[in-house]
């Protein structure tokens, strides 16, 4: 199958209910523990910002600007992510598993023809990677 250079896409099981994964996606607080700080509420319209260091080599000044586009509560998560020059999406999904959640991470609309654009997939596919696991240390303290 070949690579889909537009996208960035996960599927993980978390060994712990929707509830508490939903929690851990959508309270500042806790997405702070995993991701970075910003202001995020699961409330459609809602406009906010994360703030984390800044990659010079990408051209990304620290500051992710985001719109809540699509809430469904333990369900649905669908954000508008920018760094200010490119805009994506990034959709969470949850499906109860058993007694866990399968968690779908989908980060769409990088230019597969734009150098800068897939250094960018590239550095945030490395991250997200390593999210599900963080998101189940902080859904385990729920």
């Amino acid at each position: 199958m070949a690579e889909d250079r537009t996208a960035i896409r996960l599927d993980e099981f978390l060994a712990h209910p929707p509830a508490k994964v939903w929690r851990a996606l959508t309270e500042p607080e806790l997405v702070a523990r995993w991701l970075m700080p910003g202001d995020i509420r699961a409330e459609a319209g809602h406009r906010f910002t994360f703030t984390t260091e800044p990659v010079e080599q990408a051209g990304f000044a620290g500051i992710v600007y985001c719109q809540v586009l699509e809430v469904e509560p333990e369900r649905l998560l669908k954000l508008s992510w920018s760094d200010g020059r490119v805009d994506w999406t990034v959709t969470w999904r949850l499906e109860p598993e058993g007694r866990g959640t399968r968690l779908f991470l989908d980060h769409e609309g990088f230019d597969p023809d734009d150098p800068r654009q897939q250094m960018s997939r590239r550095i945030l596919g490395g991250g997200w990677r390593t999210m599900p696991r963080k998101i189940a240390e902080v859904a385990a303290g729920l």
